[in-house]
């Protein structure tokens, strides 16, 4: 008897020494796995969004092949507009200058700036296919922020050409020096590029929900950024830095270099330094005002959470409509550009001879 319950004891005593640490740590090692395999599957279901749904336009589906036609008749104008800029100023010399120097890149950066998103939007319109790739929507973000940086900052520098030329016509040669001119381009470049850079590398770091659909033509960054499950705040201060600090540094620099020309013409208010002035400076006016009234439009006066269309509208305005009109304003109030088109016509209606 004593020796079964001795037994019994010694069963005991190597369970409790031997069998229970063992299970014990083969329970704890099951639940960190455990673990370990639902906060992976947290993190797989909040960033493995590999793609994106643009909603588009807000029209209705037996309208799209109007608006098919119409965008993609607006946006070979945009192109083919923008690129006879390029080549009459290539092509006249006397069109060499500072002012068309930064007009011709001003159109190449129109095309580039129309290219990133309408070309997706006529695909989306004519595939019905309302999907875009991960990759495909940060990269399409980055060079929409990228070429309008360009554009905006383009407009300052052609604003301060045009002060140069009115406020200080004997030293606008010495002044527009060809080094200048290739200094302020590649300065709006490296800007552009400055800013657009953060917002990619932040976006990129963001975890995305199932959620992955945008209310939009495009990869806006503002309609992308109601789509992270973590946290924004960085991403919408860097916004409202940089991208704030550019747009209104930029609109500043062209409202001075037109306040110093004004003054300029009212201190002698001649009829032919009038007429002069709004020639030279006419064009641009209207490009600007054009610009940066729908960009206030979008970002100064959005519209309510609710609703996105006055959102969209004013997108279409400055991506398809204000690049598609800078040839028209261009050509048509430049007597310079006027005449480089005659010249042109002229030597095909003799070359075709």
């Amino acid at each position: 008897m004593k020796d079964c319950e001795g037994l019994q004891a010694t069963e005991a005593a190597y369970y409790s020494l031997v069998c229970e640490p063992f299970g014990q740590k083969a329970r704890t090692r099951v639940t960190a796995q455990s673990r370990s395999r639902k906060s992976s599957l947290r993190r797989e279901n909040q960033s493995s969004v590999s793609q994106f749904l643009l909603l588009g336009l807000p029209i209705r589906p037996e309208q799209q092949g109007v608006f098919f036609t119409l965008f993609l008749g607006m946006y070979l104008t945009t192109v083919l507009g923008n690129l006879l800029i390029v080549l009459l100023i290539r092509l006249d010399s006397r069109l060499h200058t500072p002012m068309y120097f930064f007009l011709s890149h001003l159109a190449l950066t129109d095309v580039s700036f129309s290219s990133v998103t309408v070309p997706k939007m006529l695909i989306n319109m004519h595939t019905q296919d309302q999907s875009i790739p991960y990759a495909g929507c940060v990269t399409q973000m980055f060079f929409f922020i990228f070429f309008g940086c360009i554009d905006n900052l383009l407009l300052t520098v052609m604003a301060y050409d045009r002060y140069v030329a009115i406020c200080h016509p004997l030293h606008y040669t010495t002044i527009m020096r060809e080094e200048l001119c290739m200094f302020l381009l590649a300065a709006s470049w490296l800007l552009s590029a400055a800013s657009a850079l953060p917002h990619t590398l932040l976006l990129a770091q963001q975890s995305f929900c199932a959620d992955n659909t945008i209310p939009h033509f495009f990869c806006d960054l503002r309609a992308l950024l109601k789509l992270p499950c973590s946290d924004t705040s960085l991403n919408e201060t860097v916004i409202f830095a940089a991208g704030g600090l550019i747009l209104i540094l930029s609109f500043i620099g062209v409202l001075v270099s037109y306040g110093h020309i004004g003054a300029t013409i009212l201190r002698s208010p001649s009829i032919k330094g009038i007429c002069k002035a709004l020639s030279t400076c006419g064009s641009h006016l209207s490009v600007v005002f054009l610009f940066y009234g729908t960009i206030m439009v979008l970002y100064f006066f959005p519209s309510s959470s609710n609703s996105s269309d006055k959102d969209i509208v004013a997108s279409v305005m400055y991506t398809v409509v204000t690049p598609m009109l800078n040839p028209f304003i261009y050509s048509l109030r430049n007597r310079d550009m006027k005449g480089a088109m005659g010249k042109l016509l002229r030597r095909e209606i003799f070359f075709s001879k």
